[in-house]
């Protein structure tokens, strides 16, 4: 599961890094704690060019008549989401990139819920496998909303000991395949990460609540 994350990069390194144009509408940074229906950064590939753009956490499936009308979709399982009717045409015709520096993850001791970040071993950001879709309310004239979710998959062994369940993690080769521009195959990229992609540290409980902020949010919980 992927449920609270962060974003610190600037918009130029993003688009940078990821070869995609940038949208002028894109969220602000640093965000230290990104949550489920906030605005978040994605790359897709729209017109023959890759496209840095916000998007809405949180898939709306075309038959919601208002965006509450369901379940909050911000995970879609890899094992399910080429066959469920909410995602089955997304993951087929629609994947992007979704960029994050970090991500949270929640263990427990008794009642209280202990926070960990978790980055990438080396330093590089994250790109988490994502299907999004244009959701419009039935008769509005209003612009489309852009909605999106986090493919995830079953923990590799070391993320398996604070949960069983993670994002699927895109390496750069990866990132191509995945958005359309190289043929087919994106089924295979759904799979954990190599054990050794991510580390992860503690961090104060702060960020239990989704309206705290800052830097402080993923420093090391000192002994």
């Amino acid at each position: 599961m992927c449920g609270r994350f962060s974003v610190t990069m600037p918009h130029d390194a993003m688009a940078q890094l990821f070869n995609a144009v940038p949208a002028n509408d894109l969220p602000d940074v640093p965000n230290y704690n990104v949550c489920p229906t906030n605005a978040v950064h994605a790359v897709s590939y729209l017109d023959g060019q890759r496209r840095l753009a916000p998007m809405r956490w949180g898939f709306i499936p075309h038959w919601y008549k208002k965006p509450n009308d369901g379940p909050l979709l911000i995970n879609a399982r890899a094992e399910t989401v080429a066959e469920k009717p909410a995602f089955r045409t997304a993951c087929r015709e629609r994947r992007a990139v979704m960029i994050a520096t970090g991500f949270y993850e929640w263990t427990r001791d008794g009642e209280t819920r202990l926070p960990w970040y978790i980055t990438r071993s080396d330093g590089a950001p994250l790109a988490f496998a994502t299907v999004w879709q244009d959701w419009t309310a039935k008769g509005s004239d209003d612009p489309a909303l852009r909605t999106a979710a986090i493919v995830t998959t079953g923990a590799n062994a070391p993320m398996s000991t604070i949960h069983h369940r993670m994002p699927v993690i895109l390496e750069p080769d990866d990132i191509a395949l995945w958005l359309g521009e190289k043929g087919k195959g994106a089924a295979t990229l759904m799979r954990a990460a190599p054990e050794e992609t991510l580390v992860w540290h503690r961090v104060a409980t702060t960020v239990n609540s989704n309206r705290a902020s800052g830097p402080e949010l993923i420093e090391p919980l000192e002994d």
